[in-house]
């Protein structure tokens, strides 16, 4: 029997993460033949990752460009991947999330009659502005597959409310589980010597990340001023923040923080660094998806700088915290989990329902047994 040809599509850094183990794992069946295609919607960033996991692409379409619109990355991502889908052929397309490469390989594969596998499946709002465009280029990717790779079974039942088949479900836990976990195990040492000259046993450090587009403006304004106010009443805090590239998210940060005692404003760092970071601070406060499923699997409490999360399972177990954007309440529960040991423990030991660093080779197995390859349907991760 010929080898079955999954083609892995992906373009940002968080896609490259948490598709890494599922490309190795892909590879290690003698079953499938597996060709990666990037479109590098994030160039720097994405080649970070696929240096670290040591994955090189079979196509990389390059499509990034200075001040680049939704539209844009959309269009470009859906005429390059015309020549790879040609020579290809393959049996499947996998896309992972969120972005708009996402929605761009599910759409191109619908184009085709080629089946589309959605790994992170079933994540929602139920907000079509709220995470923009992220909610909706969930929902249409999921009009599109063939296969959803959901991560939990509320993701699942989401799912099911819209009338996806139960058959075409597979419940996986979340593949950034699988990366977060092991490089987390390799030693590492800060080489910047900004993050290598904190006191991470004697301080307690917040680690901050601000990028979603509904946060833009006075959002993050507020955001960096709470962060203000808590080194001002805190000497035993320090802030460490790498700052996204999107100029709209570095003006405001760099106007409100620059100068501020310790406070470390720099750039995006690596995936091996941040894993780092995450091992070494006191508690997160992000409105990144990932960072919601990673920094629990390390006993690190994640505030969540957002109104509402596709993540809310989280929130019931007791993991995250919705803080939302409001100074005070950002700097109040802030306070409470530095003040008050039994709530940090409370967080921190909350048991992380996000995955068991399983999960890309259950993927790998319920691609086999959909090809007809393995007869046994893989079972179900229980989160």
């Amino acid at each position: 029997m010929p080898k079955k040809k999954v083609m892995a599509v992906f373009g940002t850094r968080p896609e490259a993460i948490k598709m890494a183990p599922v490309v190795q794992a892909l590879r290690s069946s003698d079953k499938l033949s597996t060709v990666v295609v990037v479109t590098a919607q994030h160039r720097e960033m994405l080649d970070q990752v696929l240096d670290l996991f040591g994955i090189t692409p079979d196509y990389d379409l390059d499509i990034m460009q200075e001040a680049q619109s939704l539209s844009d990355i959309v269009i470009r991502a859906l005429v390059g991947l015309e020549e790879p889908l040609e020579k290809e052929k393959p049996d499947l397309i996998l896309v992972h999330g969120d972005t708009a490469t996402t929605f761009a390989g599910a759409l191109s594969g619908f184009y085709r009659h080629i089946q589309v596998g959605h790994v992170e499946a079933g994540l929602r709002t139920h907000d079509k502005y709220s995470p923009y465009p992220e909610e909706m280029n969930r929902r249409l990717t999921g009009c599109l597959s063939d296969i959803h790779f959901a991560p939990l079974d509320t993701h699942r039942d989401n799912l099911l409310s819209e009338g996806t088949p139960l058959e075409s479900i597979h419940v996986t836990g979340n593949t950034v589980i699988d990366a977060l976990l092991g490089t987390a195990s390799i030693p590492y040492e800060f080489t910047c010597p900004d993050l290598a000259s904190i006191d991470y046993a004697g301080s307690r450090v917040l680690l901050v990340t601000a990028h979603r587009r509904e946060n833009l403006g006075e959002p993050i304004r507020r955001i960096c001023r709470a962060l203000k106010t808590l080194v001002d009443v805190r000497s035993d805090v320090e802030v460490v923040f790498p700052v996204h590239m999107n100029p709209a998210v570095r003006q405001d940060v760099f106007q409100i923080l620059s100068d501020t005692p310790r406070i470390h404003l720099m750039d995006p760092v690596d995936y091996q660094t941040m894993v780092a970071l995450i091992s070494r601070c006191y508690l997160v406060l992000t409105d990144s998806g990932g960072l919601q499923e990673e920094a629990p699997s390390l006993d690190k409490p994640v505030l969540v700088l957002r109104d509402v999360t596709e993540r809310p399972e989280g929130v019931k177990s007791g993991t995250l915290a919705l803080v939302g954007t409001d100074e005070e309440r950002i700097v109040s529960l802030v306070q409470r989990l530095l003040d008050d040991p039994r709530e940090y423990k409370r967080m921190a030991k909350a048991r992380n329902p996000y995955g068991d660093g399983q999960a890309a080779f259950r993927i790998r197995d319920a691609i086999l047994w959909r090809f007809g390859i393995n007869p046994l349907r893989p079972g179900d991760f229980q989160g």
